[in-house]
């Protein structure tokens, strides 16, 4: 019987992962308001305020506007057929902030927006 000589196991070149890239971190603003000209507006302001301070802005992104419609009687007990119809449009606009810088984010707590403008900020 011959014997085998055990084979020396080839050894594996370690592939290192990259090195992880430094995490982005955005300001994601969320603007809303009943009347799309004072939108405009405030989203304007925001932009300008982001590129004082040359931040990198991704947006305004238009979201679909949300509009809500009631019906209701005319007369309180009888006249069924006599009905009024309103409705209430809400717009959206959606800004990202990519890796604001602590100027940025005190200019834009600063800023004075017209009343009817909502502003939902997020650090994503």
């Amino acid at each position: 019987m011959a014997a085998t000589a055990a084979k020396p196991k080839a050894k594996r070149a370690s592939k290192k992962a990259p090195a992880p890239a430094p995490a982005e971190h955005k300001l994601r603003i969320r603007v809303r308001a009943y009347e799309h000209k004072i939108l405009d507006l405030s989203v304007k302001q925001i932009m300008d305020t982001a590129a004082r301070f040359d931040a990198k802005v991704v947006g305004p992104v238009p979201l679909p506007t949300e509009i809500k419609r009631w019906t209701v009687n005319r007369s309180t007990f009888v006249h069924k057929d006599a009905r009024e119809q309103f409705e209430m449009r809400i717009h959206k606009r959606l800004i990202d902030i990519m890796n604001p810088s602590p100027k940025v984010i005190e200019a834009l707590t600063n800023l004075n927006l017209p009343s009817g403008v909502t502003i939902d900020v997020k650090m994503v």
